[in-house]
């Protein structure tokens, strides 16, 4: 089951990769699970379909970089727990004693430390262990279109 969400995970970057090339001011979110992914956006159903069949064939020949996206949630949670540590582990250094305007400017510096620590981990971490390139098998079985309130969303269904 994990695999299949990494692969519907690296589909769905794919997948939105090849969106952004396609149009303009792409706003759009993604969820992958065992069973495929959903697009939050304000997307067409038929370019949507365009860019899954694209992304497939793309991996598929070998085009692996498509599975890792700048603006994934690993790359946020690895530079939120990063900074978030080092920031407190440097808010700690001159002791019980220290001001608390040391203690800040420590705990600054160890965030911002963090954050570009995370610059070459985040996207590491989606490679190797949040998302999979391997779209051997890999097919979509249908797109389904659904609204609720303001919030358009499509989820890809695929299948191994």
């Amino acid at each position: 089951m994990i695999l299949q969400i990494r692969r519907n995970h690296g589909l769905e970057h794919a997948t939105i990769h090849i969106l952004s090339e396609r149009l303009r001011h792409l706003r759009v979110v993604g969820r992958s699970q065992a069973n495929g992914f959903y697009l939050y956006g304000d997307l067409k159903t038929e370019d949507i379909a365009a860019a899954v069949e694209e992304a497939l064939k793309r991996m598929k020949a070998g085009d692996s970089r498509l599975a890792v996206h700048p603006g994934c949630g690993t790359n946020m949670v690895t530079a939120g727990l990063l900074a978030g540590s080092i920031a407190f582990v440097a808010s700690l250094f001159g002791g019980k004693k220290a001001h608390w305007y040391d203690r800040l400017a420590n705990a600054a510096f160890g965030g911002v430390l963090g954050v570009a620590a995370a610059q070459p981990i985040g996207p590491w971490l989606q490679a190797n262990v949040t998302t999979s390139a391997d779209m051997h098998g890999m097919r979509v079985r249908k797109i389904a279109r659904s609204q609720t309130g303001p919030v358009l969303t499509h989820f890809v269904e695929t299948q191994a």
